[in-house]
């Protein structure tokens, strides 16, 4: 299946981590199902796909977290596994990784395979980061849900 269908079966997905959410996600991260027939995409229709901006694109090609090759035009060219790359980064952004935390993952990735317990602890160290994030919102939410029924009965209606 072409990467750009994998990333889009997964963002649709939803945000939780359903079993088929966890499917669709191991079948964008899994270099076995890369399509190297797929032409490279330019900055913009990465960008697009991946949902950021090509500044931000740009900004971590500098950070070193993603290099794209180039074309004989000298423009980025980002292949399938680049937007696989993407993919994760902006997962783990999102979910308040640090660009410290990630240049260090990148640079075990980078390494091989005797990286992979060091590139597990920092998971686990995320799970937990992220597994805090839900509590806090999961309590902003009863809070809230406690407002509208003090507010007139129900919170749906």
């Amino acid at each position: 299946m072409a990467t750009d269908a994998l990333i889009e079966r997964f963002l649709a997905a939803g945000d939780e981590p359903t079993a088929s959410a966890i499917d669709a996600l191991l079948e964008v991260l899994d270099d076995t199902t890369i399509d190297d027939a797929v032409s490279p995409h330019t900055v913009a229709e990465a960008a697009q796909l991946v949902g950021l901006s090509a500044h931000t694109l740009r900004y971590y090609e500098q950070q070193g977290l993603v290099r794209p090759a180039r074309n004989a035009s000298g423009y980025r060219a980002y292949s399938a596994s680049d937007l696989r790359r993407l993919v994760f980064l902006t997962r783990m952004r999102l979910s308040g990784m640090t660009m410290r935390d990630l240049k260090r993952y990148v640079v075990l990735v980078d390494q091989g395979d005797s990286t992979v317990p060091e590139r597990r602890a920092i998971m686990l160290e995320q799970r937990e980061r992220i597994e805090r994030q839900v509590r806090a919102y999961q309590l902003a939410l009863a809070t809230t849900e406690y407002k509208l029924r003090v507010y007139g009965g129900h919170p749906e209606g």
